[in-house]
């Protein structure tokens, strides 16, 4: 079985060295690249191919998320691992949102690190504890005052969808979907998409590889 194939995307060069000296120590993982910002991976990626791309969100000229999402459109089976100081539940449910199979935070112990890359190359998503805990799930009485429909198109939001796309998936009226929408942010009060993102990932809508992302 081949290695699997590495690249760290970060502005730190001593963080990225101290990642990389750790991955060269398993010899299953083959680092191919440490780069310093969004913009240098995505036009490294045009000649070339990464298995996992561990992507810091905060860089200069592109960052993360910009970067996560570029990638994919060029190479959509590149598996995005964000690697990150932020535990703040937005920044997780946007990285998710934006394409990113996993979030680990920085200050993980470095095995860890490790498991993650395994995971998302078995094509699951990866949340670290700090993650998981950051995005704990919240009382369901909510979610049961959700009506089938909105259940749906709470889904369909939660992957990023637009309004206009969302009406065409269900054959409903862009208007439908637009009441819909603040129905579901009334009940739920959650005034942005990436809380109904989150929401979704926590009650289970965004279980499993391949949804949306």
């Amino acid at each position: 079985m081949s290695a699997t194939n590495v690249v760290i995307v970060d502005d730190h060069p001593m963080v990225a060295q101290g990642i990389q000296a750790i991955l060269e120590s398993y010899d299953d993982i083959d680092v191919s690249a440490t780069l310093s910002n969004g913009r240098e991976v995505v036009e490294y990626l045009k000649t070339h191919e990464a298995d996992v791309v561990l992507m810091d969100l905060n860089m200069p000229d592109i960052g993360g998320l910009a970067a996560t999402e570029m990638v994919l459109e060029t190479a959509p089976d590149t598996r995005i691992l964000i690697l990150s100081m932020h535990d703040s539940p937005e920044y997780i449910a946007t990285a998710l949102q934006h394409g990113a199979r996993g979030y680990v935070l920085k200050d993980v112990p470095t095995e860890e690190i490790k498991t993650a890359i395994d995971t998302v190359m078995r094509g699951e998503r990866y949340l670290c504890t700090g993650a998981k805990f950051s995005l704990e799930p919240q009382d369901d009485e909510a979610r049961e005052q959700l009506t089938s429909r909105e259940q749906t198109v709470l889904l369909q939001l939660s992957q990023g969808k637009s309004n206009k796309e969302v009406a065409l998936e269900l054959n409903i009226s862009v208007r439908t979907v637009e009441t819909h929408r603040k129905n579901i942010k009334s009940k739920l009060g959650i005034s942005s998409t990436a809380g109904l993102t989150r929401y979704a990932m926590e009650h289970g809508l965004l279980q499993g590889p391949g949804i949306g992302y």
